[in-house]
């Protein structure tokens, strides 16, 4: 949960006194936007306090948009959509960059929360791909959004319906691809919520707003989409080719790349390539699922500094019980990757968690951490297209 302290202490001074004016927040004239940190933060909270809650929670608000562009994929989502890239350049940090986003165009923090919110979610279990025509133009005048629009209305029976289109890119193994992005919010269900109304507790009706992507990649012709229901992906993607493409779906579903971790049986010496600068990959534990229960669940783990490996470990331990031999699943494996620095001595240890069917820790990483993620789960044979 964001803090206002790691809000304003994110922020360098100069930004953020240009965020308060913006805001049009009045803090008091003697405060000492040079001092210390720890003395500047203090005075900043208690002016803020002393204003009132709806002011403290007005900076909480922008911050909780702020911090989530403000790491590597933030800023990726960030700068796919921006047309400032220059005054992005010159900024100190993320979450500089993020914050003059928010104060001086936010629409394109709007687009950027809608790529952040695709992109966490490709290949995983909210996502599908479709194949269709290449090079097809994309309808965005008013007559062709409000057709898809009701199309949407009629299909999911709901209300409301707002749809928002922009360009953007996206980096694959290093190389740019341009896309149309879709960004579909939908009325949900009504639901009963508890309110306090006058100080008594009562329930009111509430609406919530479901979310929805869907990207174009014009080059290669693949639609892309995102729900947490697999058959609305299937029927956003036909009514966005139907009214914005006027082109059809092939009827071909790109492949999901799932996780197969049986490979992690036997020992496995993980191979790696000398220009990546990986001084050695260490398996650190094993999470098993017997085969007759789903209720129960088996760790093999070797802590840091001891000889064995988790296959020796659970051989000597287990005997012709291992839970390796067979019985078991494999349902997660998390490793220990040790880069060299470059251009640096030494090294940093990265961990790795990889659970079965879909999950895996890189999405948030590096790019470089991420070669883990793009490149050698697949060499291991740790992935399969289902």
């Amino acid at each position: 949960m964001l803090t206002l302290a790691d809000f304003l202490r994110s922020i360098p001074p100069a930004s953020l006194r240009q965020y308060f004016a913006a805001r049009a927040i009045h803090l008091p004239a003697d405060i000492d936007w040079t001092g210390p940190v720890k003395s500047r933060l203090m005075s900043i909270q208690a002016a803020l306090d002393a204003v009132g809650p709806e002011v403290v929670q007005t900076v909480l608000n922008d911050g909780e948009r702020v911090v989530p562009l403000s790491d590597e994929p933030g800023q990726g989502a960030l700068y796919s959509v921006t047309s400032h890239e220059a005054i992005l350049d010159s900024l100190e940090s993320g979450h500089e960059r993020a914050l003059w986003v928010l104060l001086h165009a936010p629409a394109e923090l709007d687009r950027a929360e809608e790529v952040r919110y695709a992109d966490d979610r490709r290949q995983g279990r909210h996502w599908s791909g479709f194949t269709t025509e290449k090079q097809r133009h994309v309808r965005r005048g008013s007559p062709a959004i409000e057709k898809f629009q009701q199309a949407i209305r009629d299909n999911f029976l709901c209300s409301q319906v707002v749809v928002e289109i922009c360009d953007r890119t996206r980096i694959d193994d290093d190389k740019s691809a341009s896309l149309i992005q879709v960004a579909v919010y939908r009325e949900g269900r009504s639901e009963l919520r508890r309110r306090i109304v006058a100080g008594n507790l009562d329930r009111q009706s509430d609406h919530p707003v479901l979310e929805a992507a869907i990207t174009y990649e014009p080059a290669v012709g693949v639609v892309e989409a995102v729900s947490s229901n697999r058959e609305h992906r299937e029927k956003l993607a036909q009514l966005f080719v139907e009214h914005l493409l006027d082109a059809p779906l092939s009827g071909e579903r790109l492949r999901l790349r799932q996780f197969q971790l049986d490979r992690l049986r036997r020992p496995f010496d993980f191979p790696t390539d000398a220009e990546d600068l990986i001084d050695g990959v260490s398996l650190r534990s094993l999470r098993l699922m017997p085969l007759d229960s789903q209720g129960e669940r088996v760790t093999l783990e070797c802590m840091r500094g001891t000889s064995a490996s988790v296959w020796q470990m659970s051989a000597e331990r287990f005997g012709d019980n291992d839970p390796l031999r067979g019985g078991f699943r494999i349902t997660q494996a998390r490793f220990s990757v040790r880069f060299r620095l470059s251009g640096k001595r030494g090294s940093r240890t990265l961990p790795v968690t990889v659970t079965m069917p879909e999950g895996c820790d890189l999405k948030d990483r590096t790019k470089r951490e991420q070669l883990i993620g793009r490149k050698y789960l697949a060499r291991w044979g740790l992935v399969a297209e289902v």
